[in-house]
């Protein structure tokens, strides 16, 4: 029997999904064809937060084809998603194909608060990834598209991401440049 906890947080979303209602979709700059949007991304498609039953729904198999996710049990899963949601500051979203039952695209957005620019917000996109086989629908311009305008909506004076040279031209379709700063890093574990 599972702990009524588990149950509960099963059925939280990271935030609230009536941000995603609420978001001006006229302010968005990239264009779509077929027509898709936040509430309407394609037959059998919703765009939603990441819940913590997502792990039963492959939502780690789809990040997995962006980068290395290790060994995730799900005790691990759930406090690391209760710390996200708690903190008030991840915006995790996901697409989940409703006849699969399964995840195949998502995004993070990740809100960092400065005391810069009068203590203002700083959005940053993060892990955007769509499975092998849903490339090609426009969900990865309707995640980028999304996230940019929550981090409008939330008020960030600016929102920045990390991409690699040949990723440039799809970024440049949402209003993003390319920053003369430098990307550094030291990575202390692969």
């Amino acid at each position: 029997m599972m702990p009524a906890a588990i149950k509960k947080l099963e059925n939280t979303p990271m935030y609230d999904p009536h941000l995603l209602e609420e978001l001006d979709w006229t302010q968005n700059t990239a264009t779509f064809s077929p027509a898709i949007s936040p509430q309407d991304p394609g037959e059998g498609l919703v765009l939603r937060p990441l819940c913590s039953a997502d792990i039963n729904r492959g939502f780690l198999k789809v990040l997995g084809q962006l980068t290395e996710t290790g060994i995730v049990s799900p005790q691990q899963f759930l406090e690391n998603f209760e710390h996200m949601r708690s903190s008030g500051d991840y915006y995790v979203t996901v697409v989940e194909d409703t006849k699969l039952g399964a995840i195949v695209a998502t995004a993070t957005l990740v809100i960092e608060h400065k005391f810069t620019h009068s203590c203002a917000k700083r959005g940053r996109i993060e892990d955007v990834v769509v499975s092998g086989d849903c490339r090609g629908k426009q969900l990865g311009k309707l995640l980028m598209s999304t996230l940019t305008l929550l981090s409008k909506r939330l008020n960030c004076y600016k929102i920045t991401l990390e991409c690699l040279p040949k990723n440039v031209a799809f970024y440049t379709k949402f209003g993003y440049s390319v920053s003369e700063e430098n990307y550094m890093y030291q990575r202390f574990f692969n």
